[in-house]
């Protein structure tokens, strides 16, 4: 299994900054992984880190806004038929949807710090008809400290970039905690937020 990664990591790499930006849309390996791997090819010099960062960003959005086009125009009922397809099951569809629900659109940005969550978080998007241009700004948003940490830890763990996961462990709960702070002020801000009257 290991192995087949590998492959498949040299083989992306292989394109360039095209093969992260792949990595990221397709997601059949997870983006920390792609982004770490793709850490350690820059301090190799087989790529620059601006554009890795460009790359990372850009394929990251992309594969959100095909997430929301499916819950905008395939709903629910396609999603719990193919999700499998797309690595989704149905407990990550419900869990989701109750934070849509519950928090609005500001937890587009929160939850994009939550591995499966982070891609499950845009179908009820879309199944809500959320303002794609807000869906956008959220996610590029999110992806951009998301790519630049990942980059960057790769970039420090060099060769031993397989231990991404671990090493990125002790950061992510600070990450994750930071982020749906940062959702809940804007929840409550725009809940209590109304025209004064004097």
């Amino acid at each position: 299994m290991e192995e087949a990664i590998l492959n498949l990591l040299e083989w992306l790499t292989s394109l360039g900054y095209l093969g992260i930006a792949l990595g990221l849309m397709l997601e059949v390996i997870p983006s920390e992984i792609v982004l770490g791997y793709g850490g350690y090819m820059i301090i190799l010099g087989k790529i620059g880190f601006w554009e890795a960062f460009a790359a990372g960003v850009i394929g990251g959005t992309i594969a959100q806004l095909i997430l929301y086009w499916i819950g905008s125009y395939g709903g629910r009922p396609f999603l719990e038929k193919y999700g499998k397809f797309l690595l989704l099951k149905k407990h990550h569809l419900d869990l989701s949807e109750s934070w849509f629900e519950k928090y609005g659109s500001g937890v587009i940005f929160g939850a994009r710090f939550i591995p499966v969550v982070r891609h499950a978080i845009s179908i009820p998007a879309g199944i809500a008809k959320m303002s794609l241009w807000k869906f956008t700004l959220y996610t590029v948003a999110a992806m951009i400290p998301w790519t630049i940490f990942f980059l960057y830890l790769g970039i420090e763990l060099g060769s031993n970039w397989m231990y991404i996961k671990e090493a990125a462990r002790p950061y992510l709960i600070p990450m994750i905690s930071l982020a749906f702070l940062m959702a809940a002020t804007f929840y409550l801000v725009k809940k209590f937020k109304g025209p004064r009257t004097t």
